[in-house]
C-alpha cells in the first residue's frame, strides 16, 4: 500500500521582528507534509534554519527525493523505515523531521492514542516552558516583557554588543526567572565576564555562549562558570553528546536539528547516560511542530517550546499553554488539527 505524500510551503509572519546574534527576520517559511493512509492523515512540519544550511527550497527538494522510500512502506516496521530514510539522503534534518513527525502522528491515529501515551509518558510531569524575547532596544524589550505576562519563565536573547543594557532592561521590568541564550556570540573570557555578571542578576542558565566548534573553550568555561551552561548549536545528533559532557551541564534537543522524534529520544537517552540535563527547544514553528516536541516534555528538565507563540497567524489548533504549562490533550497522535476543522 502506498502512502501519498503532500508537501506545501507556508509563510508565517512573526508578531515582532525576531533578532538574535546572527540576524533579524520578520517572517518564516516552513514546509508542511501530509501522509495519507485511507481516511487517516499524519501531519508533520519542517522548520528549516539557515544556521544548518537549510531553507524551504532545500526541504522541498529533499522531500521529493525521500518520497519513494515511503511507497509501499509498512509502518509496523518503523525502525526499518527510519533507517531507509536516513540512508536515502544524508543531512537534511528538517525534511526528515517533517516525515518522522507525520509518521508518529499517523501511528497514533491508527492506535487512537496520543503520542505521549504511546511512549509511556505522564503528561502531568511537564516542566514549565519559557517564552523567548529577541534582542531589541530597551523600550521595545519592556513592552515584550509586559506582553509575556502569562509566562512565568523568560528566555532572553543576547548578542555580542550591549549585553548589560539589553538584559538590564528586561530585569528592570520583571523579577521572573530568566534564562539567557547567546547563540554563539561570545569568546571564552568574554563569556565568563558576562556570566559572572548575569549570575548576580538572578539568571537560571546560559545557552550556547561560545561558538559550537569551540569544545576546548567550553571545557575551560564550564570549570569556571557560576551558572549552568547548555549546548544548543553544538549538538545535533546523539553522537555529538558524549564529547560535550566536559564542556556543558546540559544540552538542548530540537526535533528540527536532529531529524525528528526518534533521534530526539536517542539524544535524551545518551545525555542522561553522560550525566547531562536536557532542554527541549524549537525553531519558529506552528502548533503542529511544537506539539510533536511537547509530547516528549515529561522526559526533560527544561522546556523552551514557544515557536508557535511568536507567529501572528497559526494555521493549527494545538495544545494550550496555561500558566506556563503546555496541557497535552487526549487527541490521537499529535492531537493537532487545522484551524477551522470540526
Amino acid at each position: 500500500m502506498s502512502l501519498p505524500l503532500t508537501v506545501r510551503t507556508i509563510e508565517l509572519p512573526l508578531r515582532h521582528a525576531w533578532t538574535i546574534s546572527r540576524g533579524t527576520s520578520t517572517s518564516k517559511r516552513n514546509v508542511l507534509v501530509e501522509l495519507r493512509e485511507g481516511a487517516l492523515v499524519g501531519r508533520g512540519e519542517a522548520a528549516p534554519n539557515v544556521r544548518y544550511g537549510e531553507s524551504a527550497e532545500t526541504v522541498t527538494e529533499a522531500l521529493q527525493k525521500l518520497a519513494p522510500v515511503l511507497e509501499g512502506a509498512d509502518l509496523r516496521h518503523f525502525r526499518v523505515l527510519s533507517e531507509r530514510i536516513e540512508q536515502a539522503l544524508p543531512g537534511n534534518h528538517a525534511a526528515k523531521a517533517a516525515l518522522d513527525i507525520a509518521l508518529y502522528d499517523l501511528a497514533g491515529k491508527r492506535l487512537g492514542a496520543p503520542l505521549y501515551r504511546m511512549l509511556g509518558l505522564d503528561a502531568a510531569r511537564m516542566p514549565l516552558t519559557s517564552f523567548s524575547i529577541g534582542i531589541d532596544d530597551p523600550e521595545t524589550l519592556v513592552r515584550k516583557v509586559r506582553e509575556a505576562e502569562p509566562y512565568p519563565v523568560l528566555k532572553v536573547k543576547l548578542g555580542a554588543q550591549s549585553v548589560r543594557e539589553t538584559f538590564g532592561a528586561v530585569r528592570a521590568a520583571t523579577p521572573k526567572t530568566v534564562r539567557v541564550d547567546a547563540n554563539e556570540a561570545w569568546g571564552p573570557e568574554e563569556a565568563l565576564k558576562h556570566i559572572e555578571w548575569l549570575a548576580g542578576q538572578g539568571v537560571e542558565l546560559v545557552e550556547q555562549p561560545l561558538p559550537a566548534a569551540d569544545t576546548e573553550g567550553a571545557k575551560w568555561l564550564r570549570q569556571r562558570s557560576p551558572l549552568p551552561l547548555v549546548a544548543d548549536e553544538a549538538v545535533m545528533m546523539a553522537v555529538d553528546v558524549p564529547k560535550l559532557a566536559e564542556g556543558y551541564h546540559g544540552i538542548n534537543v530540537k526535533l528540527q536539528k536532529c531529524g525528528g522524534i526518534r533521534e530526539a529520544l536517542r539524544i535524551i537517552e545518551t545525555a542522561r547516560s553522560c550525566g547531562l540535563k536536557v532542554m527541549l527547544g524549537c525553531m519558529v514553528e506552528t502548533s503542529l511542530g511544537i506539539a510533536a516536541a511537547a509530547h516528549l516534555g515529561p522526559l526533560v528538565d527544561w522546556l523552551d517550546l514557544d515557536g508557535n507563540l511568536l507567529i501572528s497567524a497559526d494555521p493549527f489548533r494545538g495544545h494550550p499553554v496555561e500558566q506556563g504549562y503546555i496541557r497535552l490533550g487526549d487527541g490521537p497522535g499529535l492531537g493537532v488539527e487545522p484551524q477551522g476543522s470540526p
